[in-house]
């Protein structure tokens, strides 16, 4: 399932971050592809070492750890440190599929990659072009998400950023490991725990129906995580 997850960071963030990256040497963005995506890979990227990269990536990081929305849907063992990509002018990423083991920078520690994610850091009016398409079972979905909103869909899915025309498409791209590894389950939780909240809401902690059905949640975490 593709999630929209809204305000990750704030407005305020965002305009700090393209402040900072602007003052930063951007590298080719083949530097961290594999070999078949590399022959389609057309960007820039922050680099992975700079000390912006990591700053950066840490306010992500936490900000994630804040959001219900996000913890709800991915349910998160791990998250690959994000990193910074950049389009410009006729710059693209072809149709690719995201490799499924990745190393996390600084150590020897590999991650399975469940779900990919892009953070928008460009409002949509900065750019012509640029959309992120994501095939799925029922077919293409075309996305650009306002800056600040963050794009969590399976890793397992083809997917391409189109050509930019004009402007300036700024991002942040990383991966997830979830305790749930297969996406119907995730998908099948997230639903549950949605309606789990909604009716916390309406008829109180204490109510024997939302009892009922956060022990059903728990259970199934407890039967299908991976640690």
């Amino acid at each position: 399932m593709i999630h929209h997850i809204p305000n990750v960071l704030s407005k305020a963030q965002v305009q700090q971050f393209r402040q900072v990256m602007d003052q930063v040497d951007w590298v080719n963005g083949k530097v961290t592809a594999g070999t078949l995506s590399a022959t389609v890979k057309h960007n820039q990227q922050l680099p992975e070492d700079h000390p912006l990269t990591h700053e950066l990536s840490n306010i992500i990081l936490e900000a994630l750890g804040k959001h219900e929305l996000f913890l709800s849907a991915a349910i998160p063992l791990d998250i690959i440190p994000p990193l910074f990509n950049r389009y410009q002018a006729s710059e693209a990423f072809g149709m690719h599929v995201d490799n499924a083991i990745r190393r996390i920078r600084g150590s020897n520690q590999r991650l399975r990659t469940d779900l990919s994610c892009t953070l928008f850091l460009s409002e949509p009016d900065e750019y012509e072009g640029g959309e992120l398409v994501i095939e799925d079972t029922y077919g293409y979905h075309d996305v650009k998400l306002p800056a600040g909103d963050l794009l969590l869909y399976p890793a397992t899915s083809l997917h391409e950023v189109t050509a930019i025309s004009s402007g300036c498409r700024v991002a942040s791209f990383f991966w997830v490991q979830s305790m749930i590894r297969d996406n119907a389950d995730r998908h099948m939780l997230f639903n549950l725990d949605q309606s789990i909240q909604k009716l916390r809401m309406e008829l109180g902690d204490t109510h024997a129906q939302v009892i009922q059905l956060t022990n059903m949640y728990h259970n199934l975490i407890r039967k299908w995580a991976e640690l």
